[in-house]
């Protein structure tokens, strides 16, 4: 049984309510007949996953939405040694879904090797002249009986392939400038949709090879307009006063908001107006090991948070998300005078872990950098 994010999500770019210009915008480009490199970007959860799909509905009909996941293992020859690199990838018969940063420090040879190989493979024309035939011999044999059920599905007449990038900000430097080649070199075989949270994390030269379509977040109102959406397609009496207080505990995020919304229907249904709403487990650990930092600031203490932040990377939390949550955390028990100087500390030693490989070495030193300043603070305000 899938997610309600995946079971509601608009499937065309007609039905986008929340970014309907950038919907119409998609569009022309689509009908123009040769559509660029797209990068979307914007906050998590704000819909870039979805207007993503639906412009590869728009550009090859419904067959895009026959999707194939699986583990792919491929095998790098390098100049002095041989590399396996293994993603996980979503495919159709028109476009390939996979996200490089997933590899580490290895997603220059992914973009080197992996992409580079999909992107100079030509599309088969005759598959999908095969496909326009077989639409056209159906529209003539029904008839009548297709504009009962609806439109005939649009025959496809691009002959390019769409390689869609997850996550393009949290590749590497190297990764990004072997990309720019990429998309230079087989611009005409095949084209790039790439989604991006920060697009300051993406080198110029990339973006000036795409069109940027901003995707910003839903507003508060839209967010309980959704929530309510949802909660009537399930069949479910949704109150008002929780639709608000999902509205706003989303953070202006489609994706946690309809995730919290999931799950207060598993806690508890009917449901009511003073329902408690589950935050994720992750967020709850961040708390407590935000409140480990403050209470007691020694080696042992510090060790103890080295183990916690180890479950969170295990788990798969990005460390940037650890950092900035992190961070959030400790400046709500703050004084003024030392936020300005966490926020500063907090992004030299996130903009370390990308130039590095291990984040827990990062995490460590910003806790124990923020430990040392926190007691200094302490004992000249305390004594």
């Amino acid at each position: 049984m899938s997610l309600w994010v995946d079971k509601h999500r608009p499937r065309s770019l007609d039905k986008l309510v929340v970014h309907s210009r950038q919907a119409k915008q998609l569009k022309k480009l689509v009908s123009a007949g040769d559509c660029p490199h797209l990068l979307f970007y914007g906050p998590s959860g704000a819909g870039k996953k979805t207007l993503c799909l639906a412009t590869l509905r728009e550009l090859f009909g419904p067959g895009a939405e026959k999707l194939k996941t699986e583990q792919k293992t491929w095998q790098i020859q390098l100049p002095t040694r041989k590399i396996e690199v293994e993603l996980a990838t979503v495919s159709s018969n028109y476009h390939l879904e996979l996200s490089p940063s997933e590899a580490g420090r290895r997603d220059v040879h992914v973009v080197q090797e992996v992409i580079k190989e999909m992107a100079k493979t030509k599309s088969s024309n005759a598959m999908f002249q095969e496909q326009s035939n077989m639409f056209g011999a159906a529209k003539g044999q029904q008839g009548s009986q297709e504009k009962k059920k609806g439109e005939a599905p649009k025959s496809v007449k691009c002959t390019y392939k769409v390689l869609l990038i997850n996550e393009v900000d949290r590749l590497t430097s190297h990764a990004q400038h072997a990309l720019r080649r990429t998309m230079e070199k087989y611009s005409k075989q095949c084209r790039l949709v790439m989604t991006c949270t920060n697009l300051s994390k993406v080198i110029d030269p990339v973006q000036s090879r795409c069109v940027c379509v901003r995707v910003k977040a839903p507003k508060q109102g839209e967010m309980k307009s959704l929530v309510a959406q949802v909660a009537e397609k399930e069949r479910l009496t949704l109150p008002e006063t929780l639709a608000e207080r999902i509205a706003e505990g989303s953070n202006r995020s489609m994706r946690r908001a309809l995730l919290m919304l999931e799950t207060c229907k598993i806690n508890r249904y009917p449901f009511e107006e003073n329902q408690e709403i589950q935050l994720p487990e992750w967020e709850l650990f961040i708390k407590e090991i935000a409140q480990s930092i403050l209470k007691e600031q020694t080696p042992k203490s510090l060790f103890q948070v080295r183990e916690m932040l180890y479950k969170l990377l295990v788990n798969c939390v990005p460390a940037d998300l650890i950092f900035a949550k992190l961070a959030q955390e400790l400046m709500c028990k703050l004084d003024d005078e030392l936020k300005y100087e966490i926020v500063k500390m907090a992004a030299t030693f996130e903009h370390r872990l990308r130039l590095g490989t291990k984040p827990i070495i990062h995490l460590e030193a910003f806790v124990a950098k923020f430990m040392s300043s926190y007691k200094e603070w302490s004992i000249r305000i305390f004594g």
